[in-house]
């Protein structure tokens, strides 16, 4: 759910009739199924219809509580962006914040951008240069009272000018920041709101201020609804919908959809919702390759068990990544390969399997029970099943999963049947989603959990704050708490490597030492599959890319 890291490129398969084909080859890294159609031939007018699991619990997508995908697919109708993401994940020019962005100077590194002379926020400002200097000073990382979620970029820029008029922003860093296009205010947001802490952490209800090309016209949180209208200051190209609803609740989806509720839903690795799909007439399933990859976090911080990193290796080797893929994706997908690498999606020119070459996490469960004996943990009774214990105290971890979902009770309870082979009891905690990220991820008030990092932007800058220092509140996503002051040194050395195939390189150094501290364990790429009414255009399964609302609407 968090936006911030990698995905590789499964695909659904044997799904023939026009339904979304597929052999499961990763090749299909960079594709995107979604009915596309010129605007313009599209129908003006109507309503999109969309689920959503939660209301966002903050509407900052740069809030530590707002980071997350239900709030990004609201935002992005809302909030300008300086660049945006195609479907292959590269960063693209947002030709309605700006007109253009490009480099003056490289040592210093000058960044200039030009802003659209006509972009206005939803209170009849004009958006400055001022929006893009607030934005910095509240990301920085300056001043903790701003919760951001990740300083990566903002914490290298020196200072935010005015060029030779309001529009014109000139930024100067310190050292140089490689992957400037896809990490820098992507989401602007107002000086009204990142100019105040208060403001900043406190938009929880709406966002206050917007400036994209529907805005808000009711959020009712009794409901657990959304409403969004065309925004009449849009100086863009004008949408073609009238307005986008979305309506959080449980996740009866398939019968919502039969009944004409609504219009698509995400099938994630649910084979019920995609069984149930494939049965309404009129609906396609639209697959391609997703930029989320779910994985289990390990909680190392001072007083936990897992602080123990030979602890954590231990129970490591007791995972078998590949059997947790084959049960939760395996029914969906033609494969189910697991993740290979903690920061490059499969099919990326990064991407190098770096799994086998992991001999201190590679499963093995014969070691597992080896190392756990030599750590002092000993078996209360004998046999399978009995509950290791060292100075009196059982070998328990508790593992954090969403509630009512099903992707998650499946690797919950695969992980329990495998760790507690090797006499480690696990303790399985299906918490609200309202509460699942404030309460218990960011507060580190897990032993292990479960959920997906989104590829957001460039792979590299995007992870960088996975692994940062934890200081105080400030953990960036490193919500585990383990920190290894060497692979810091190496993000800070790829971050400013201007060349891609070396920073490629670097990556991948970086990902064979994550693999030996098991800060986390990658599990497996989401199929990326939506069921979506036959008669929607230019949308469903969007890769890698950021959704455009404006082309988005029904055919005639």
């Amino acid at each position: 759910m968090l936006a911030c890291a990698v995905a590789g490129a499964l695909v659904l398969a044997g799904c023939g009739g026009g339904q979304g084909g597929g052999t499961g080859d990763p090749s299909g890294y960079g594709s995107q199924d979604v009915n596309p159609r010129d605007p313009d031939s599209l129908r003006d007018g109507g309503t999109l219809r969309l689920p959503l699991n939660d209301l966002p619990v903050n509407y900052n997508y740069n809030h530590v509580d707002g980071h997350g995908e239900w709030a990004r697919d609201v935002l992005w109708a809302l909030m300008p962006r300086a660049f945006d993401q195609s479907k292959d994940g590269d960063p693209v020019l947002n030709a309605d914040l700006l007109t253009d962005a490009g480099l003056v100077s490289t040592l210093p590194q000058v960044i200039r951008y030009r802003i659209n002379d006509r972009a206005v926020w939803s209170n009849g400002r004009p958006i400055t240069w001022e929006d893009f200097a607030a934005q910095v000073r509240a990301n920085n990382g300056s001043d903790p009272a701003f919760r951001f979620v990740d300083k990566t970029g903002y914490a290298d820029i020196e200072r935010v000018e005015r060029g030779g008029t309001d529009k014109e922003v000139l930024v100067t860093l310190r050292r140089p920041f490689a992957e400037w296009q896809g990490r820098l205010f992507y989401g602007l947001y107002p000086k009204e709101m990142n100019g105040d802490p208060a403001e900043f952490n406190g938009w929880h209800t709406e966002p206050k201020i917007t400036a994209g090309p529907f805005r808000v016209e009711k959020i009712d949180t009794t409901a657990r609804s959304i409403a969004l209208v065309r925004n009449e200051r849009w100086w863009g190209r004008p949408p073609r919908l009238d307005r986008i609803t979305w309506t959080a609740g449980d996740r009866a989806w398939p019968d919502r959809l039969a009944d004409n509720e609504i219009d698509a839903y995400e099938i994630d690795a649910n084979v019920d919702l995609l069984d149930r799909a494939r049965a309404i007439p009129g609906v396609k399933i639209r697959r391609a390759a997703t930029g989320q990859r779910t994985h289990i976090t390990f909680n190392g911080a001072p007083g936990r068990p897992l602080a123990d990193p030979a602890l954590r290796r231990a129970v490591a080797k007791a995972i078998d990544r590949e059997a947790i893929a084959q049960r939760v994706i395996g029914p969906i997908v033609g494969w189910a390969k697991p993740l290979g690498n903690h920061i490059y999606p499969i099919g990326s020119k990064g991407y190098r399997d770096n799994a086998g070459a992991a001999p201190t996490t590679t499963f093995d469960p014969e070691s597992a029970n080896r190392e756990l004996d030599a750590l002092g943990w000993v078996r209360q009774g004998s046999g399978t099943g009995s509950i290791r214990a060292r100075g009196g105290q059982p070998l328990r971890l508790n593992l954090v999963i969403f509630r009512d979902d099903l992707e998650y009770e499946q690797i919950a309870k695969e992980i329990a049947v495998q760790l507690v082979e090797v006499g480690v009891e696990v303790v399985i905690e299906p918490v609200p989603s309202a509460r699942f990220y404030p309460d218990f991820v960011h507060a580190g008030n897990f032993d292990l959990t479960a959920f997906g990092w989104v590829l957001t932007g460039p792979p590299f800058s995007d992870s960088v704050s996975i692994y940062q220092e934890p200081k105080g509140g400030d953990v960036g996503l490193n919500y585990g708490r383990i920190h290894d002051p060497v692979i810091s040194e190496k993000f800070a050395e790829g971050t400013a490597e201007l060349d891609n195939s070396k920073r490629i390189e670097i990556g991948n150094e970086i990902d064979r030492l994550v693999w030996d501290e098991v800060h986390h364990l990658p599990l497996y790429a989401e199929p990326g599959a939506y069921a979506v009414r036959e008669n929607l255009a230019n949308y469903g399964a969007r890769g890698l890319a950021d959704w455009d609302y404006t082309k988005v609407g029904f055919n005639p």
